[in-house]
């Protein structure tokens, strides 16, 4: 369910261009580490399943990534499209963080997407497994925000 006015293109049935950009947005978003922004892409009976976590609702979702993001300090995050069809995608990503007594991570995921017919996201579910790694592993090195457009991705860091 999603409000009229509420349109976030590309919207389905994606093309490879379309699913791209529309990997790249959301990955922007979630950059952003902005809880209220990240839940604009997402509809209001959105369903999630995000590790042991489950989402019913925009709020929720929401409230889920103010939680995330106050634990994952210095959260840095790269998708990659992983596969499409009609109004679904799929990716895998990984994202470093810290937590508050400065071990390091590099979190390893899977999500598949489906969208509604205004581009909202109504339906994401997400694999995650998290390794640690030595500050001196970590291969995300841009300032705090959007990945800039000359930084590897996935498949370009061996990831």
């Amino acid at each position: 369910m999603s409000s009229a006015a509420e349109v976030r293109p590309p919207l389905p049935p994606f093309t490879r261009e379309s699913a791209i950009e529309k990997v790249r947005l959301a990955e922007d978003g979630w950059n952003s580490r902005d809880p209220q922004r990240v839940s604009l892409a997402y509809t209001l009976d959105t369903q999630w399943r995000n590790r042991a976590e489950f989402a019913h609702s925009r709020e929720e979702a929401k409230a889920f990534l103010t939680r995330k993001w106050a634990r994952e300090l210095d959260y840095r995050l790269i998708k990659e499209l992983w596969a499409f069809t009609g109004n679904r995608i799929a990716v895998r990503y990984a994202y470093e963080w810290h937590d508050d007594s400065g071990n390091w991570f590099r979190s390893y995921g899977n999500e598949n997407w489906e969208f509604d017919e205004n581009g909202l996201m109504a339906n994401r579910f997400a694999c995650i497994n998290d390794m640690p790694i030595k500050e001196s592993e970590r291969k995300f090195h841009w300032p705090l925000g959007r990945r800039p457009d000359d930084h590897p991705g996935l498949s370009d860091l061996g990831l």
